[in-house]
């Protein structure tokens, strides 16, 4: 991963949020500090379970 990627994507996450607040709209995240660290949760256990090698591919099972 690039550091010029990382910052760029949060320069866009800035942006966008500046944006909503702008126009007083609901951001599409949970505000609250738990729904943030449920979001940590999720990005982390993805990458134990990417590491660990398990998985299943869901389109191959359905035949997609």
């Amino acid at each position: 991963m690039s550091t010029q990627l990382t910052a760029l994507a949060l320069l866009t996450g800035l942006v966008t949020g500046a944006l909503f607040r702008f126009l007083n709209v609901p951001i599409p995240a949970p505000p609250e500090l738990p729904g943030i660290m449920g979001i940590i949760g999720i990005y982390l256990d993805y990458r134990v379970v990417e590491r660990a090698g398990v998985g299943v591919d869901l389109l191959e099972v359905l035949g997609l």
